[in-house]
């Protein structure tokens, strides 16, 4: 059954002992980014800290969940699937972003099923929610009552890391369908944060939008603590035209229950523990950070929106979501690893001679991909470099890419490096990019949000991109290995005995 609730998958996680309670005073303030390093360093468990309390001791009352998404197996459980079938994610993506012309009838007949189910997907509203048992408004509102994080030492306050925040364009178009993103958000009084989106995402384009064509403020929801399968709807590539309400009803197979806002013309998950309902300021902005990031680094301080609180509604024993971002491992390097399988069928429904696509976690989420491909032509390397900068938007910030041909494990750094180092001239086989958007979180950029990017082709090179005779590489032959096969478990010798080669 689909998890309706974050409650739910809290249960499941509990009686699978995915998920550990802590009775012990922890503080929100360092204490718990401290414990969840720990955690994530050794793939442990979700946790929820029960006796969350304030700097001298004195209880919140609401408990906090911390790394819920920490390891990949956990991700996939989200979307009640398992890590082998996070590709069957990504084709469905694909199908939707750009569904090709059936080639036959019968293939029209198999592809109507997901069409309808798409379709019948759309979000089902509701006239009263558990997300609204309690309603805050007035003087009543206190972000200051909420557990707030505070990740590593210096931030200048507490910061909201896992906001899914419901924006909607100012029009009828179908980019302007409801989107949900992940934008953290600082704190800056009873009733204010910053909002902190970058450019290129939902959120901020509905922004920009609303702002040439409206005169009030951007109504905005904030939701803390939904059902896994909208969670992770959030951070998935849906395409523009989709929302992520409708998508996250597909990853869950049931609609996704929607109430209207109390004070804003917005909707948000019934089901949710506690939602932040309010207004992005179109002329007041802020200095945001500096704070710790998924890079290992203090972002520099950048300006960004107020977000002004008008109600905040919760159950009535909310439990509030939290976790941090930091060096990886952390649970956005986690996510993206999981991602990184969504993310294959996108690209090979462009480029299908890739044959698979990696972004280390140690390269924080996406700043480095290595792609394995089928070289079918000279220069097809660096055809497919420019297309994964350009492709998806998720990828603009890549700063390095390597191409290697299909026979290299793209997983695997040993076998890539020794790509790397055998099959290239760097003069001849390093593409660089200048004057291109990088993350403005990357300091060794010289201009804050521009920079360059490099592509490194270490496959197998060809006429005319060589005038010398390409080596043989090493194999052993076939009849041996299979021999050695059969008679391993004879030789009385440790370990798999599996074969080093590749077929």
């Amino acid at each position: 059954m689909p998890y309706a609730s974050l409650r739910d998958f809290i249960s499941h996680l509990e009686n699978q002992g995915r998920l550990v309670r802590v009775s012990h005073p922890v503080s929100p303030e360092l204490e718990m980014t401290e414990i969840q390093t720990r955690l994530l360093a050794e793939e442990g468990p979700a946790v929820l800290f029960e006796n969350v309390v304030h700097q001298d001791g004195t209880p919140y009352g609401i408990p906090v969940l911390v790394n819920l998404f920490g390891t990949v197996e956990r991700v996939a459980l989200g979307m009640e699937r398992t890590p082998e079938q996070l590709r069957e994610v990504g084709e469905t993506l694909a199908f939707l972003r750009q569904p090709e012309p059936p080639a036959s009838l019968k293939e029209a007949w198999s592809n109507l099923p997901l069409l309808k189910t798409v379709m019948a997907m759309k979000p089902k509203n509701v006239s009263s929610a558990p997300c609204q048992e309690v309603v805050l408004t007035g003087d009543d509102i206190d972000l200051a009552k909420l557990p707030i994080q505070t990740c590593w030492p210096g931030e200048p306050a507490p910061l909201i890391t896992w906001p899914l925040v419901v924006t909607k364009g100012p029009g009828d178009e179908k980019t302007d369908v409801y989107n949900l993103g992940i934008y953290r958000m600082q704190v800056l009084g009873k009733d204010k944060t910053l909002m902190r989106w970058l450019k290129h995402r939902g959120g901020a384009q509905h922004y920009a939008r609303w702002k040439n064509q409206k005169p009030d403020p951007l109504p905005a929801a904030v939701v803390l603590g939904s059902d896994p399968g909208t969670i992770i709807a959030a951070v998935t590539p849906v395409p523009d035209t989709l929302s992520e309400y409708q998508f996250a009803g597909l990853l869950r197979g049931k609609k996704v229950e929607l109430v209207d806002c109390k004070t804003v013309p917005l909707k948000v998950p019934a089901n949710a523990e506690i939602i932040l309902e309010g207004f992005v300021s179109l002329d007041e902005y802020g200095d945001e950070g500096p704070y710790g990031d998924h890079t290992g680094y203090y972002n520099s301080v950048e300006p960004f929106p107020i977000f002004t609180v008008t109600a905040i509604t919760m159950r009535k024993n909310p439990i509030y979501l939290s976790t941090f971002t930091g060096r990886p491992p952390d649970e956005p390097s986690v996510l993206g690893e999981a991602l990184n399988e969504v993310f294959i069928p996108l690209i090979q429904q462009q480029f299908p001679e890739i044959t698979d696509f990696w972004l280390p976690p140690e390269g924080c989420s996406y700043r480095i991909a290595v792609v394995s491909m089928k070289k079918a032509y000279p220069g097809h390397a660096k055809r497919v470099m420019l297309g994964v900068w350009s492709y998806l938007r998720q990828f603009m910030y890549t700063k390095w890419v390597i191409v290697v041909d299909d026979d290299i494990n793209a997983r695997d750094w040993k076998d890539v490096m020794w790509a790397v180092s055998t099959k290239m001239d760097p003069a001849r086989d390093i593409t660089v990019i200048e004057g291109t958007p990088i993350d403005y979180l990357d300091f060794a950029s010289p201009e804050s949000g521009l920079g360059s990017k490099i592509g490194l082709d270490a496959t197998d090179k060809w006429e005319p991109e060589t005038k010398r005779e390409w080596g043989e590489e090493i194999r052993m032959d076939q009849e041996v290995i299979d021999k050695v096969d059969d008679i391993w478990a004879d030789l009385g010798l440790p370990g798999s005995g599996k074969a080093i080669w590749k077929k």
